[in-house]
């Protein structure tokens, strides 16, 4: 085990678990269940594609013509991501490696705190991480820092020692993660990174390289200490 507790945040959406596959399946079931075209589905995905709230079925339940209330619409929207969250195979078990290796596993993540968690719970994620915060408990999106110093927190950490953000958006995860102290993974989905913005520390195609490039690291930490003593 490691002798200092290493710090590693990870974002969800798109990271973790593919947001993108999730939304598009529920919105084509949530317009089939009701007879609606597929114009339908396209337009719940158009419209909760950057973010999801509440407030937004109170507007999709005006434009679809739908009798449900905003409440329950949310809570269906909640429970079908949920069923649909699934992680690439292999991060469960690379999870449980880096907890094993004395890894601090923490969730960091915009959205509101139901949804986010409910997916985590979905994913199978819930019990191999340390801390979770999402942005609707602290008032604040990233890339501003309360998500991370919060999530931080959560798993007996400070930021002041530092860690790693895992991430796929460069501004919110890389750049925020950046500023708030914290080397970055980006998780590129075969991307290039954007110009104008600090490139990240490291770079792989998805969660699972991700958590391999955090345990090869921690263990070259670790070698490196014990060569020292």
């Amino acid at each position: 085990m490691l002798r200092v507790q290493l710090l590693a945040l990870f974002d969800l959406d798109d990271t973790l678990i593919n947001r993108r596959d999730c939304l598009r399946g529920w919105a084509r079931d949530f317009a089939a269940t009701r007879g609606l075209p597929v114009s339908a589905a396209r337009a719940v995905v158009d419209a909760l594609d950057a973010r999801a709230r509440p407030d937004d079925f109170a507007d999709l339940r005006l434009t679809l013509e739908l009798q449900d209330s905003v409440e329950s619409l949310w809570a269906e929207y909640v429970s079908g991501m949920a069923q649909r969250a699934r992680c690439r195979d292999g991060v469960h078990n690379g999870l449980r490696t880096m907890k094993a290796d004395g890894w601090a596993i923490g969730i960091a993540t915009n959205g509101a705190p139901d949804i986010q968690r409910a997916k985590l719970a979905g994913a199978g994620l819930a019990e191999l991480v340390d801390g979770v915060c999402a942005s609707g408990e602290v008032g604040r999106r990233k890339p501003g820092r309360a998500v991370f110093e919060e999530a931080a927190r959560r798993c007996g950490a400070s930021l002041a020692n530092g860690g790693w953000m895992v991430g796929d958006k460069p501004g919110t995860d890389m750049e925020g993660g950046r500023v708030a102290g914290l080397r970055t993974l980006w998780v590129s989905d075969e991307r290039q990174w954007p110009e104008g913005i600090p490139r990240p520390d490291a770079t792989v195609p998805d969660a699972l390289e991700a958590v391999g490039h955090l345990i090869r690291w921690g263990r070259s930490r670790l070698s490196q200490s014990l060569d020292a003593v």
